[in-house]
C-alpha cells in the first residue's frame, strides 16, 4: 500500500474558510471537492490533506499533539502570522510551543482535533536516526 492522504476534521460551516487559509496561506490547491468534504495538495508533494466537515465538538486538552506539520526557517513568526490572518477573519487563534524550535497553530473553534505545527528544518532531518 501507498500512502494517499490524511484526514482532519472541522467544525461544520468552516470549510470555506480552511480551504482559502490553504490556498492563500500556504500554497495549496483543491485536488477534489464534495459537499462536506476537500482534498488539498502543496507543490509537487504526493500526499494530501482531506479536511471533512464535523458536527463533532472541537476537543480541548492535548489535541495539538495531533497536527499537520511544516517546516519553517522561522516557525514562531509563520504561525503568528497565520494567527493574525485567523483573528481578521474573528476566530481566536492560540499559538503554543513546545521548544524554541517547534511551534502549533490552534483555532480551537475550527479545527476538531488537530493543530497546525511549524518546526525548523534540522528537526526533520532523520539521517542519524535508528529504523
Amino acid at each position: 500500500m501507498q500512502l494517499n492522504h490524511v484526514a482532519n476534521r472541522i467544525v461544520a460551516g468552516h470549510l470555506e474558510l480552511v480551504v482559502e487559509f490553504f490556498k492563500s496561506q500556504l500554497g495549496f490547491r483543491v485536488m477534489r471537492r464534495t459537499a462536506d468534504d476537500v482534498w488539498l495538495r502543496q507543490g509537487e508533494a504526493t500526499v494530501d490533506l482531506q479536511f471533512s466537515e464535523s458536527a463533532t465538538a472541537p476537543m480541548t486538552g492535548d489535541k495539538h499533539n495531533s497536527h499537520v506539520s511544516f517546516l519553517s526557517q522561522d516557525p514562531e513568526q509563520d504561525l503568528n502570522r497565520h494567527a493574525r490572518w485567523f483573528r481578521s477573519r474573528g476566530q481566536n487563534a492560540v499559538v503554543g510551543s513546545w521548544s524554541d524550535r517547534e511551534f502549533y497553530l490552534d483555532v480551537p473553534d475550527v479545527f476538531v482535533d488537530f493543530a497546525i505545527e511549524a518546526m525548523r528544518p534540522e528537526l526533520a532531518d532523520y539521517s542519524n536516526t535508528a529504523d
